[in-house]
């Protein structure tokens, strides 16, 4: 894909999750409430929790790893354009928005319909977001001595 891809794709991550940030600071915190107010309590370290704090824990987190995911693929946008075309980059790229989807996006899912089984789905993001990781680092060990042309 291309850095404007990247860096697009970035950007308008990165405002879906200062919406859904907050949303979950000031928005759904009466939602989950209604949502879990039957389910049991949750263990949080070591304390007993309502589900509905549990939960809102969990939506703040999909947030936060959407928006730092956001910044990484802006910087997979401006890594593009500042050097040669590397097949890892784009490994990285892919990566970190599969790791968007399924991390992110299950937490969102499992906290607002109470479907546990969504809970299964965001090791695969996790997983996800570890290969993007490990491939942007390939990418930028790769491209620190290939600096892109300048073009005519």
């Amino acid at each position: 894909m291309s850095p404007k891809f990247w860096f697009v794709t970035g950007s308008i991550l990165g405002g879906l999750g200062v919406v859904i940030g907050a949303f979950g600071a000031h928005g759904v915190g009466d939602l989950l409430v209604e949502i879990h107010q039957d389910a049991e309590p949750k263990m949080v370290a070591g304390h007993e929790v309502p589900a509905s704090y549990k939960y809102l824990q969990d939506f703040k987190t999909g947030a936060e790893y959407q928006l730092t995911h956001a910044l990484a693929l802006l910087a997979i946008g401006l890594l593009g354009w500042a050097t040669k075309p590397c097949r890892t980059l784009s490994v990285a790229g892919w990566s970190f928005l599969i790791g968007v989807v399924f991390f992110s996006g299950s937490l969102y899912a499992l906290v607002l319909t109470g479907q546990r089984w969504w809970g299964a789905v965001a090791p695969i993001g996790g997983t996800a977001f570890i290969v993007g990781w490990i491939a942007l680092a390939i990418a930028g060990a790769q491209r620190v001595a290939s600096p892109r042309q300048p073009e005519d």
